[in-house]
């Protein structure tokens, strides 16, 4: 399984996405100072009722909690865009 792929796991067991995307940006970063260790750079768009009522800072935290061990052994740097059902029209 992929990075992205256990990345797509995680979030969607934590949770339980409407809609989801997750992008391996890395190819990008070829060279960059944090590529080095071989951790990935990647965006995730999620939309989730589990946001509901969150400040973006809050809906942020619950992603990185969803990854746990992940942020530090398989991702680099992480973008992320986190919206409720509402937010995504």
């Amino acid at each position: 399984m992929s990075r992205a792929e256990r990345i797509r796991a995680a979030l969607e067991s934590a949770l339980q996405p409407l809609s989801l995307d997750v992008l391996d940006d890395s190819h990008k970063h070829a060279g960059h100072e944090g590529a080095r260790d071989g951790r990935g750079h990647f965006t995730v768009r999620i939309t989730s009722a589990a946001f509901a009522g969150k400040a973006p800072l809050a809906r942020h935290r619950a992603v990185y909690a969803a990854l746990g061990e992940m942020m530090q052994t398989d991702i680099h740097a992480l973008a992320i865009e986190a919206r409720t059902p509402d937010e995504a029209g």
